[in-house]
């Protein structure tokens, strides 16, 4: 009992602070509209697997050819069993490398990163996948994790966000919102400024947040920097596999709106950031379009930025895809760049004849793209 009431008075303690300090991220920030380039966190059956064999990291040309579609924030997605190798152990170098060659290029180009742990709240060690919080992986293990990246890349000033753990499932929730608190409270010791993603159990989906997720409504940041990261997908079993066609899958053209307004809501009502890190629809039918417009139209006007799920040349008939195919530019993305910010200016087609000449060169001019 006297647990009980601890937690809900820090519950309390943490909305009260946040009604003093009147902060909204749907009221008084610009939103970010972005993409997730693939590829870092492929190969979950060969862990940790063989660089370019198992899994690759995007190229320049991968990162140049969003540039040209005006983005400023692209995901990446790792894999905590190849950045680091043993529990509680040194980061591995080379993977270290990989992900610092890869802040650098965006940094180049001005562009924002977020790196998402893509491990749905597990760690696989001897090929058996273990749920973050027992006793095989510890919260302890999760926020060691986070502290020694966080200080190997503190000096990163385009890093815009972690994702403490994407789509955590099956999870124990008192258990989730301890390890969640633990990891905070250690990223913070490390970095006080970085904004924090945070994703919910049931996979982080926006659908049922309330019903997984109010509780996390009283974690507490000394940052006052975190942002409670939905994801959202339009088909009948919210996966995002999309197996049945646009009628079988029960599917309406404001589906997307429906399935994300009650995580709207818990944001705005206890007056928290709020973020749509995944989204995405097939390709092969113009009403998936149509309802995925209809979505982004309800994000712009609540002020909540997204990431389009996903992008990466490893993806190859990936219905979802908005990685370009023989230079043509996904329908996808036609209309999701309407959203973007960066480079808005430029000339769509003069960029995209600049990125196909220089995906024939193996090489791009940046300043021949856009003034950075």
């Amino acid at each position: 009992m006297k647990k009980y009431f601890a937690q809900k008075t820090k519950c309390l303690l943490a909305i009260v602070i946040a009604l003093i300090t009147n902060i909204s991220y749907s009221q008084n920030i610009t939103p970010k509209y972005g993409i997730t380039l693939c590829g870092a966190e492929f190969g979950e059956d060969f862990l940790p697997g063989i660089l370019n064999l198992h899994y690759t990291y995007p190229t320049e040309t991968d990162i140049d050819y969003f540039v040209s579609k005006g983005i400023d924030l692209i995901q990446l997605p790792i894999k905590w069993e190849r950045v680091q190798r043993n529990l509680g152990g040194s980061l591995d170098k080379n993977e270290l490398n990989s992900i610092i060659n890869f802040i650098d290029k965006c940094a180049i180009r001005n562009i924002n990163v977020t790196l998402v742990l893509q491990n749905f709240g597990d760690y696989t060690k001897n090929c058996i996948p273990y749920k973050v919080g027992e006793s095989q992986v510890t919260a302890l293990h999760l926020r060691d994790f986070w502290m020694k990246l966080s200080s190997a890349l503190i000096n990163k000033s385009n890093i815009y966000s972690y994702s403490i753990m994407a789509e955590p499932a099956n999870m124990n929730n008192k258990i989730w919102f301890n390890t969640l608190q633990t990891v905070i409270d250690g990223i913070r010791l490390v970095d006080d400024k970085t904004i924090l993603f945070i994703e919910g159990n049931n996979y982080s989906n926006a659908a049922t947040w309330l019903a997984f997720n109010d509780n996390l409504k009283c974690l507490s940041d000394p940052s006052n920097n975190l942002v409670f990261n939905a994801h959202c997908y339009f088909d009948k079993d919210y996966s995002g596999r999309y197996k049945a066609d646009y009628i079988a899958d029960g599917a309406n053209e404001y589906i997307g709106v429906e399935r994300t307004e009650s995580f709207v809501k818990w944001i705005n009502e206890n007056k928290l950031k709020g973020f749509i890190g995944e989204f995405g629809v097939p390709k092969n039918d113009s009403r998936w379009l149509t309802t995925m417009s209809n979505f982004l139209d309800y994000l712009k006007t609540n002020n909540i930025g997204a990431c389009y799920w996903a992008a990466g040349q490893w993806w190859k008939d990936y219905p979802l895809s908005i990685q370009p195919e023989n230079y043509n530019v996904q329908p996808q993305l036609q209309i999701f760049s309407k959203y973007f910010y960066k480079n808005k200016d430029i000339n769509n087609k003069e960029a995209t004849l600049i990125w196909t000449r220089s995906l024939k060169n193996q090489r791009l001019v940046l300043n021949s793209v856009t003034n950075i």
